[in-house]
């Protein structure tokens, strides 16, 4: 179990890590998107005890990552089903995954691949007004409007460039 809560850093990234919870709960997601959204189902694929599963979705559903939603005819069993939030978090992971798949490949090759409407597709970061892939030496980080010396953050704010201003 995780020690050190990250709800009280000034940092999204660390606020990001605190919503996806730990090592299971991305691998929870990943299962919901592919349609893995039964209780039971998550357990035998995870290979997660019940418990630990029943904490994991409890998180989830506190971030308002999951929903859970009655379904069959026996009280007690529910259908989880991504939030808004969860999907955007799901797209995420995917380049995470694309990242895996070229650095740490599992022997045999990428276990799951993406399309994209009607072709296939390796999920990358872009910028959102040119589409250009980001890449680590075109991008700088700039002072936030938020941004303040506070946990997580004390240093940061003195290695950014100055609040970014268009021209």
């Amino acid at each position: 179990m995780r020690q050190t809560r990250f709800d009280d850093f000034h940092c999204s990234l660390a606020r990001a890590l605190e919503a996806a919870g730990d090592w299971w709960a991305p691998l929870i997601l990943r299962d919901l998107f592919a349609g893995v959204n039964h209780f039971d189902e998550l357990v035998e694929d995870l290979g997660i005890s019940r418990n630990l599963l029943t904490t994991r979705l409890t998180a989830l559903m506190e971030r308002g990552l999951v929903i859970a939603q009655p379904y069959g005819a026996h009280p007690g069993r529910f259908e989880y089903t991504l939030t808004e939030s969860g999907s955007e978090l799901v797209v995420v992971l995917m380049a995470l995954t694309a990242w895996g798949d070229r650095w740490d490949t599992p022997p045999g090759g990428p276990p799951i691949t993406f399309s994209h409407h009607d072709h296939k597709c390796v999920p990358q970061v872009v910028c959102h007004q040119c589409g250009e892939r980001l890449e680590l030496a075109d991008v700088k980080g700039h002072r936030g409007p938020g941004g303040r010396i506070a946990a997580g953050t004390r240093l940061i704010g003195t290695k950014l460039h100055p609040a970014f201003t268009a021209d």
